[in-house]
């Protein structure tokens, strides 16, 4: 597969996830940035592949070899993020635009050997669940902090949004993984919360708890 195919299979395989349905046309323009034209005729020459089932005006799904490709492209991209971060001390800010370019490496063995290296990390670092060599995820239970109740108290176990301009706020904040956050107060004007995060009181808006996952403790 060319690099744009592979790119191509991770944005349809994204959406899924979000989706848990056929893709739309228009959605997978918007997220690969181009034109509704050029995706139709990606999709139909990855339909000849048997990479993804495609019918004009019915959306589109990844087949079941269109599937374990897109998670291989993940499961590249996701211990190359691990290995920026734990063996380079790359921020999590800083290490997702490096692994889009290495997440095309073709070698099956060097992946292996590098998820060996790295203890077979099941998560990344922002929290996405890893593949392993077979496609196999490990679920992972989580909710946005925004869906907690007043006096519940979570562990920050991923994020929604992977920006590195989000990302950066948090470091702000002090919340990273791992991080215990107390639902202390919602406001019903906007919605905003009080939350404590290792003792220290803090104001978020209901964006930036919406695209924080805890795990309840």
């Amino acid at each position: 597969m060319t690099f744009s195919e592979e790119n191509y299979l991770k944005a349809i395989y994204h959406l899924t996830t979000i989706t848990n349905a056929d893709v739309s046309t228009n959605a997978i323009a918007e997220i690969m940035e181009t034109k509704a034209s050029s995706v139709t005729d990606m999709l139909k020459k990855l339909a000849e592949k048997d990479l993804v089932n495609y019918k004009r005006y019915q959306g589109v799904s990844l087949t079941q070899k269109g599937g374990l490709a897109a998670k291989m492209i993940v499961r590249k991209h996701r211990l190359w993020e691990v290995f920026l971060v734990e063996k380079l001390d790359f921020s999590w800010d800083e290490v997702h635009d490096i692994a889009e370019q290495l997440e095309h490496i073709k070698s099956e063995k060097l992946i292996n050997k590098l998820d060996d290296f790295l203890g077979n990390p099941t998560e990344d670092p922002h929290g996405d669940p890893i593949p392993d060599a077979q496609g196999r995820i490990q679920k992972i239970e989580k909710q946005l902090l925004s869906e907690l109740m007043v006096n519940q108290v979570g562990v920050c176990v991923g994020v929604k949004d992977t920006s590195s301009e989000f990302l950066k706020y948090l470091d702000k904040q002090e919340i990273s993984l791992g991080s215990k956050i107390e639902f202390v107060d919602k406001e019903k004007f906007d919605l905003s919360l009080k939350i404590k995060v290792d003792n220290k009181i803090l104001s978020i808006s209901n964006k930036i708890a919406s695209n924080i996952f805890v795990k309840v403790s």
